[in-house]
């Protein structure tokens, strides 16, 4: 994930509306992080045990020159949330979109499934308003027929962003299916000689790049595996889909594309990534969208834990921190064990970055 400089959140403390909203968990009680019940690694000879997660004790360590440690207690807390996960002041941050407060930033689980906010693998970013399906659902929708521009700010139809993407410049958009975009017949149909509004820029030219103040404002709050315009690789069950369009409409002004119809080009519509400066790639060793483990291999055992290494990192089982999950300067997220992000920051596929304002 690209690391760009950002202004911190408005987090709209002096709203009366705001400042009695800041929800702890799934309940309406203040939510107190217990001791947990994580059990103890028994610690076989050699490597030493792994440590407990949030709230589950640490485990055994191995002795001298043997095998691997005892992983530790998984930490779940009771009534703290799903998994133990809860913020800097023992509840769930609200986040804010620019000056809004969306769904997916409101510390309210609005789809009932027990995942709030950031944890909900629907929600993706604190521009969503929507924890069910992966359309954003904010005003502006997916813009005018053919012309889209960051996909993940305060406005997903055509801004001031300087991001410029045309439906008409996508190989796929050709008879029958005119994809992404099917709804709108031929109106998009495919021509490398398009004019884009605002910008005099080539087809090929907004494929292969984008205006300095769109590689500022978007490519930091693009999950990954995603570009700037909203046409993801998405996971499920360990298999990669796509890439398709979160934007996709079922032809009665509403998003369609969640993850029960990745494989359905009328709710997922397939679409050509623009991968020149707009596009956030999904490591082997990152999270993405619909992808919350990650292989062994991205769990290298902690130097000198003895022969086969180390016990797992709050019951899981890996020995340290993905290296690779975050560039350098940006906090992990999203794995047990792993804290939450702070205010004025959200976790979007396991990264904490700051939010627009």
């Amino acid at each position: 994930m690209p690391s760009f400089s950002k202004s911190a959140i408005v987090l709209l403390l002096a709203s009366p509306l705001v400042a009695s909203v800041i929800a702890v968990g799934c309940s309406d009680e203040p939510q107190v992080q217990t001791s947990g019940s994580g059990a103890s690694g028994s610690g076989a000879s050699g490597g030493i045990g792994g440590a407990g997660g949030i709230g589950g004790s640490t485990g055994g360590a191995g002795g001298i020159g043997g095998s691997t440690g005892g992983a530790g207690g998984t930490g779940n807390i009771p009534d703290a949330g799903p998994d133990g996960w809860v913020g800097p002041d023992g509840g769930f941050v609200m986040a804010a979109c620019v000056n809004q407060v969306y769904q997916c930033g409101d510390t309210i689980d609005n789809d009932g499934d027990g995942l709030i906010d950031w944890q909900d693998p629907e929600c993706l970013g604190p521009c969503d308003n929507s924890e069910t399906g992966l359309g954003v659902s904010i005003p502006g929708g997916a813009g005018a027929a053919c012309i889209t521009d960051c996909f993940w700010d305060s406005n997903s139809g055509t801004g001031n962003d300087e991001c410029y993407w045309n439906h008409q410049c996508d190989p796929l958009s050709t008879a029958p299916d005119y994809y992404p975009e099917w709804w709108n017949g031929n109106k998009c149909t495919y021509n490398a000689n398009a004019n884009t509004p605002g910008t005099n820029l080539s087809c090929d030219e907004l494929l292969n790049n984008q205006p300095e103040t769109c590689k500022q404002v978007c490519p930091e709050l693009t999950p990954n595996g995603c570009d700037c315009f909203g046409c993801c690789v998405i996971y499920k069950d360990g298999q990669k889909h796509g890439p398709v369009w979160l934007g996709t409409e079922n032809g009665l002004g509403s998003f369609s594309c969640d993850l029960e119809h990745l494989d359905d080009p009328k709710s997922c519509a397939p679409c050509t990534q623009v991968k020149g400066a707009c596009y956030n790639e999904c490591g082997t060793c990152e999270l993405c969208i619909g992808k919350d483990t990650l292989p062994p291999e991205c769990f290298p055992p902690p130097p000198d834990a003895g022969v086969d290494g180390g016990g797992g990192m709050g019951g899981t089982d890996a020995g340290t921190p993905p290296p690779e999950q975050c560039p350098d300067g940006l906090q992990p997220c999203g794995l047990p064990g792993q804290d939450p992000c702070g205010a004025g920051f959200y976790c979007i596929t396991g990264c904490c970055i700051e939010q627009p304002k």
